[in-house]
């Protein structure tokens, strides 16, 4: 255990994405089976101990240190693991040693652990571990590891490690399951390649480079495809030897969610292409927004009547697997022609094809870029003819030219403290714009946002809040907000749409900090009409 919590320190702060795959070869290469695995499997939040929730180690803090001031140092530090590592009382084993339990033991015992069982079982975990152990304790048994290190990083350290391409791992990733026995012997050359067990697998997917200015003189209608880029989510459709898997971008099986569009899938190969809500092939007005698409992730079950108000189907971008052959090796042009023949065997209220949209040069695009004929569409997607699909994010064959964000001017409503590197600063803020032209009626969240913006203005942004609350909820904080005294933020953002959920009536695509503007008066911030107005 002494190791891992090594470990989650080291990444925590480390910035460096090359540092900490150094870092997580490191611990692969000095860490024994089932541990190393394990560790693996709590950063890719594939751990399960279903009888640990945060509120238990809340009340096992304020049964060892007054109340008050638990509530006090948790306000103060704002990450509970943290606050709970460092509050508890000096056990045993800081003062006098003692047999460490292994990260295997611990995932072991609290796998069996049930909830009426694990106030004592923690409680004599926690007395004999050091701050640093506890704090990896708690992380570890609540599934809250935001150090920086996504699924994809993690699968990338095990190609560095093992020095494979992350394609193969990808490839039989949803076959492996912790502590991965059978992945760590073929990294470290003591067994053959595992052979994924998983039917219809995830195929890595091909990535786009934003379009930049140097890049205008290669596009060209002889050379390139271009295509809308649809505001939902990418997806790859496989269905192979009679199942049927639903795969997010980054490998997630998210089958679960959409099980109208899954029990669809009749065919045998792979589709990449972006998941909406709407009627496929319905015509452009039939795509639904990305809101209402939202209405229907990251959910374990979904009702029969979200699915007749929210149908999923799939816009159909590429053709990667096509009857056993595979056609990644094939140019776009000649995966294109064979999709284009592939779809029409599909069901077509499930999928339809991306329309293609002729050009005869890049002035022409720009103007498609700047007025799409739907508000779904987010900007164009402009892919040579010639690319082969290539894992990753290689340069040059795949260009995204989104369109320009929105902005407006909001006012600083209120801020909450960050996690990992930032939990001590006020680091996600809501921002709102004034009721009605006059303002009269006083401001209304529109939006919240956790970036753009440096670390000296992080610094600059969290005395204000410091200095400037007037209310605290938990661990949020209410910041003075009036006409002629308040922080006003230049807000960039993808779009808008209707919202229930929301008081202000509207939801903001990808917002973040733009700009800060120290200079201006909140009066002179935007007002709910013009969003509206915008919206319309």
């Amino acid at each position: 255990m002494h190791d891992f919590a090594v470990l989650l320190e080291r990444l925590l702060l480390t910035p460096s994405r090359n540092r900490k795959i150094e870092l997580l070869c490191l611990y692969f290469g000095a860490t024994d089976d089932p541990d190393r695995g394990l560790a693996l499997a709590a950063l890719n939040r594939e751990l399960d101990l279903p009888g640990v929730k945060p509120a238990l180690f809340r009340q096992l803090a304020s049964e060892v240190c007054d109340e008050e001031l638990f509530r006090l140092s948790y306000d103060f530090v704002g990450d509970l693991a943290e606050t709970v590592s460092l509050i508890w009382p000096q056990g045993k084993e800081d003062t006098q040693g003692g047999r460490k339990m292994s990260l295997g033991e611990i995932v072991e015992t609290l796998s069996k652990t049930s909830r009426s069982e694990a106030p004592q079982t923690l409680r004599g975990m926690l007395d004999i571990m050091t701050p640093d152990e506890r704090y990896a304790l708690i992380k570890l048994a609540t599934g809250g590891l935001r150090i920086g290190v996504s699924s994809r990083l993690a699968k990338q350290a095990l190609a560095e490690y093992g020095k494979v391409d992350v394609g193969e791992i990808e490839e039989i990733w949803h076959g492996l399951a912790p502590p991965y026995l059978e992945l760590f012997a073929w990294l470290d050359g003591k067994a053959q390649k595992p052979v994924s067990l998983a039917a219809a697998p995830f195929r890595p997917v091909m990535l786009s480079h934003a379009l930049e200015d140097r890049d205008h003189a290669e596009i060209g209608p002889d050379t390139h495809i271009a295509e809308w880029k649809w505001d939902g989510i990418r997806v790859q459709a496989v269905c192979e030897q009679g199942t049927a898997r639903l795969y997010s971008r980054t490998g997630d099986d998210i089958s679960g969610a959409f099980p109208d569009l899954v029990g669809a899938m009749d065919f045998e190969g792979a589709i990449d292409g972006e998941l909406l809500v709407g009627t496929a092939g319905g015509g452009e007005d039939a795509t639904a927004s990305f809101a209402d698409l939202q209405k229907r992730l990251n959910r374990k079950k979904v009702s029969q009547k979200l699915m007749d108000q929210y149908p999923a189907f799939i816009r159909s971008y590429d053709l990667l697997i096509a009857d056993g052959e595979d056609l990644r090796n094939q140019p776009l042009a000649q995966r294109r022609k064979i999709l284009e023949q592939f779809v029409l065997r599909l069901e077509p209220s499930r999928f339809d094809l991306s329309e293609i949209i002729e050009f005869s040069n890049l002035d022409e695009l720009a103007k498609f870029r700047a007025d799409p004929p739907h508000p779904v569409i987010e900007g164009l997607m402009l892919k040579r003819r010639d690319s082969h699909y290539v894992a990753g994010r290689p340069k040059g064959p795949w260009f995204k030219w989104k369109k320009d964000p929105y902005l407006i001017d909001a006012v600083l409503m209120y801020a909450q403290r960050g996690h990992g590197k930032r939990s001590g600063f006020y680091s996600d803020y809501t921002f709102g714009v004034w009721t009605d032209i006059e303002g009269k009626d006083g401001l209304v969240p529109v939006g919240k946002a956790y970036f753009g913006f440096t670390d000296e203005e992080l610094k600059r942004i969290d005395r204000f809040v410091r200095e400037n609350t007037v209310e605290r909820f938990g661990p949020v904080r209410s910041v003075r907000a009036e006409p002629d005294y308040g922080l006003v933020l230049e807000v960039a953002f993808e779009g808008l749409s209707r919202s229930t959920r929301h008081k202000s009536g509207v939801a903001m695509r990808f917002p973040r900090i733009s700009r800060l503007r120290w200079d201006k008066p909140p009066a002179e911030a935007d007002r709910l009409p013009s969003l509206f107005a915008l919206l319309n």
